[in-house]
C-alpha cells in the first residue's frame, strides 16, 4: 500500500467534465494498492496519515496533524502508485492489486478514517478522474507499507 499526501488550499477531482468532489485546506491523498495488503496495512496507515505532522503551527514549524487542526482529506484511487518501474519503458501493472481487490481495500481503507475523522471525501474507484489541486509549501509525502 502507498499513500502520498499532498498539503493543499483547494482540490478538487471531477469526472467527465463535471466536478465531483472537492475541499479546501487539507491535504489530497492518493492510494495504491498491492495484492499483499491487508486490513491491518490499512488500519496502521489510517492513523498515521490522520496523526502524522502536516501542517505548520503558529509559529510556522510543521506540527500540526490533520486530527489538531481538523483538515479536510480529498482521497483519491490511484492504481499507478503500484506498478513497477524498476524494468523497461512500460509500466507493469503485475505488482498492484486487482480492480476486485483494489476496491475493497479502497472501501475498507475510506471507511476505517472515517471512523475517526468525518472530514473526508473521495474519487471515484475506476474512473478516469482529472484532479486539480494547490500544493502548499509545497509539502508532499510518500508513505508505503
Amino acid at each position: 500500500m502507498k499513500i502520498l499526501i499532498q498539503r493543499v488550499s483547494k482540490a478538487s477531482v471531477e469526472i467527465e467534465g463535471k466536478e465531483s468532489s472537492s475541499i479546501k485546506q487539507g491535504v489530497l491523498v492518493f492510494v495504491g494498492f498491492d495484492p499483499k495488503d491487508s486490513f491491518e496495512e490499512i488500519k496502521r496507515l489510517s492513523k498515521k496519515l490522520l496523526n502524522y505532522k502536516i501542517f505548520s503551527d503558529g509559529k510556522g514549524k510543521i506540527n500540526l496533524s490533520i486530527i489538531e487542526t481538523n483538515s479536510e482529506i480529498l482521497l483519491v484511487p490511484q492504481v499507478t502508485l503500484s506498478i513497477s518501474t524498476k524494468k523497461g519503458l512500460k509500466p507493469s501493472f503485475s505488482h498492484a492489486a486487482s480492480h476486485d481487490e483494489g476496491l475493497i481495500l479502497f472501501k475498507e481503507f475510506t471507511a476505517h478514517l472515517l471512523e475517526e475523522h468525518a472530514k473526508i471525501k473521495t474519487g471515484v474507484f475506476g474512473a478516469e478522474m482529472s484532479i486539480g489541486l494547490v500544493n502548499e509549501g509545497p509539502i508532499t509525502f510518500l508513505f508505503d507499507s
